[in-house]
């Protein structure tokens, strides 16, 4: 394992943040990691650069993402900003060199996405997406009992994404309302669930999708209304390769959400059910169980769910989002190293991208549409 990693970070807004305090926690929670180097930080203009970097102990800032990118000190780029400008930032970075480690989506554009992958293919380096959330001792958990077959064939898997921060009509329209920013809770949502069905269950051979825009338009800073461009809402039938029937739905208008992944998972032999708001739970029922005691049982992380004792040595005390982006963080380190690691590359990520496009196009031609993942 290399001796140090200097770190670059484009981006200071809520995952940037997530991304610098994993960098700096790795190193305490997890053994015989290399020294980390906050190296250089880059934001929209230079005194925002500078007090970011003050803040979040980065050693140079700028207001130029490029200067970042080039640094000679820095070996791995967070790139943390707004998703139209990950295809540049990207490439830019893979080409001068430097691993990346990018928030999802990709890209607003599939194309996009393709060059971004080809890239990574092309310089050698590591280049991994924030999907954090199958990072979890519950989530490996899970993996672990399909794994073993604890609740038989799997029959149908429903999931399920939910937050309520556009539940308000007159909320402030801003850029997540902007078609350059992709469909909206299609790929600012839904490529989280579709991450961890990805993880569990493979890639996704089918599909049909509904879109839904409940609020057409929305006030401006200074008055006026501006128009929205993207959907708030998705629902899809989805059938996976293995040929399991599957449904997603997805809303970032859902008041009372405030951050639900919900997924249940029925079996021949029983069910497993797991709500990212109470993310250290999952409940089993198994038909094993005598049939005076059959009913869901909650399972607590603990140390024997891994990696929940690297931070905590005892149960049921629970894990926070932020110590998720550690666990990735550490995952992408094992990757820099050769080892093998529980990580969603540039390749995996474009199959959920895929996914995600024949989703918007069932959408706009209303049918089943073929997700045309290559041949292997």
């Amino acid at each position: 394992m290399v001796a140090n990693i200097g770190v670059g970070l484009i981006g200071t807004g809520f995952m940037g943040k997530c991304h610098t305090l994993a960098w700096k926690a790795v190193g305490t929670v997890f053994p015989d990691m290399p020294a980390i180097t906050l190296a250089h930080l880059a934001e929209v203009d230079a005194d925002l650069a500078r007090r970011r970097a003050d803040e979040f102990g980065f050693a140079r800032s700028t207001a130029d993402w490029r200067t970042v990118v080039a640094d000679p000190q820095v070996d791995v780029v967070s790139i943390a900003a707004p998703n139209e400008f990950h295809p540049e930032m990207v490439i830019a970075a893979l080409e001068a060199g430097k691993h990346v480690w990018c928030e999802k989506p990709m890209a607003p554009a599939f194309a996009d996405a393709e060059r971004m992958a080809r890239a990574a293919r092309a310089s050698g380096k590591v280049a991994v997406l924030g999907y954090n959330y199958i990072q979890s001792p519950a989530m490996r958990h899970i993996s672990r009992l399909l794994a073993d077959g604890a609740i038989g064939t799997i029959a149908q898997l429903r999931i399920e994404m939910d937050e309520d921060f556009m539940a308000d009509p007159e909320a402030m329209f801003f850029w997540k309302h902007e078609a350059r920013s992709g469909y909206g809770a299609l790929d600012d949502f839904a490529v989280h669930p579709l991450s961890i069905v990805s993880v569990l269950f493979g890639r996704v051979a089918r599909v049909v999708c509904d879109m839904a825009m409940p609020y057409p338009d929305r006030p401006v800073h200074g008055g006026g209304r501006r128009a929205v461009e993207t959907h708030d809402i998705a629902s899809a039938l989805m059938q996976l390769e293995s040929g399991i029937p599957a449904t997603l739905q997805v809303s970032r208008s859902a008041w009372g959400r405030k951050g639900r992944i919900a997924i249940q998972i029925f079996g021949s032999k029983g069910t497993i059910l797991f709500d990212q708001e109470r993310f250290n739970e999952v409940q089993l029922y198994l038909t094993a169980d005598p049939a005076g005691e059959q009913g869901f049982r909650t399972i607590l992380s603990a140390p024997r769910h891994e990696p929940y004792g690297h931070f905590i040595p005892a149960p049921g005390h629970g894990l926070g989002f932020n110590d998720l982006k550690t666990i990735e963080c550490h995952e992408l380190i094992m990757r820099l190293s050769g080892a093998d690691a529980r990580i969603i590359d540039f390749d995996a990520g474009l199959e959920i991208e895929r996914t995600v496009h024949a989703m918007a196009r069932s959408h706009a031609e209303r049918r089943w549409i073929d997700v045309a993942h290559p041949a292997a």
